[in-house]
């Protein structure tokens, strides 16, 4: 089953890195967030990555051209021509194809104009800005299992502040930290589709999370995986140092790969 991967957004909300680079190549811990997206799905062996670009795409297929050079041993021969040998490679086996879906393009229109290279099969479905720790093999079952058309991650987020206890009397009893979710449940990415889903796309400016995934519910088609571990999505940059730091601690629940 391929990996469909959003990768063409502007992410104007952390100018602060994506004025340089495309939102899923800011770095957290020398790698590209979009690189552990990649490798949560490779972790389960899904190896096989259609990736939507758009803004400032160039950046990312020059990352791939470059990748299994960069992750090898290499001997550059000046007196032989300009001979090159490859001693060692630590490359990911991966698939990878990138494919321009345009700058200016919503969601929806980028899953359509890469429907020629899923063809007729069911294919995985996320953005290329959130991690999780999230089985996907599992979630692949519960997809299939369900024989409904699309499968949508759901997650609770933490808060960004504590909250009180506060007794009748106005007495401070205790503080809970960050709660999560108060019961909401909200779009984790992390999808499986069936190719059903691209009959509900209907040009460029269609906005998968609205007018398609609207329809596909009302149709009885749309189920929720329901994902109580750890999930991040990298918004701003408040976001990005708090990954970073994850990181940086040894602490980071979506490396499941060794």
């Amino acid at each position: 089953m391929k990996v469909v991967i959003l990768a063409g957004g502007y992410g104007t909300r952390i100018s602060e890195e994506s004025g340089m680079r495309p939102k899923p190549m800011v770095e957290i811990g020398g790698k590209p967030v979009l690189w552990h997206i990649m490798k949560i799905y490779s972790h389960y062996g899904f190896n096989d990555f259609v990736i939507c670009l758009g803004y400032k795409g160039f950046m990312i297929k020059e990352y791939f051209a470059h990748y299994f050079l960069h992750q090898s041993d290499v001997t550059f021969d000046f007196t032989k021509e300009n001979q090159q040998q490859i001693h060692n490679q630590y490359a990911e086996p991966w698939k990878v194809t990138l494919v321009d879906t345009g700058e200016n393009v919503m969601t929806g229109g980028r899953v359509r104009r890469i429907r020629k290279y899923v063809e007729n099969e069911p294919f995985m479905l996320t953005y290329g800005d959130g991690v999780a720790d999230i089985h996907i093999e599992n979630l692949v079952k519960f997809h299939q299992q369900s024989g409904k058309m699309l499968t949508m991650s759901s997650v609770q987020t933490a808060g960004r502040f504590g909250v009180l206890e506060i007794s009748d009397n106005g007495q401070v009893a205790g503080f809970q930290e960050k709660p999560r979710g108060a019961g909401s449940w909200i779009n984790g990415g992390y999808m499986v589709c069936n190719p059903q889903v691209f009959d509900y796309l209907e040009n460029d400016q269609t906005i998968f999370e609205r007018d398609p995934l609207e329809k596909i519910a009302a149709a009885g088609e749309l189920v929720a995986y329901k994902h109580d571990g750890f999930w991040f999505a990298m918004d701003t940059l408040r976001d990005k140092n708090q990954l970073e730091q994850i990181w940086a601690d040894g602490k980071a629940p979506w490396k499941l790969w060794d």
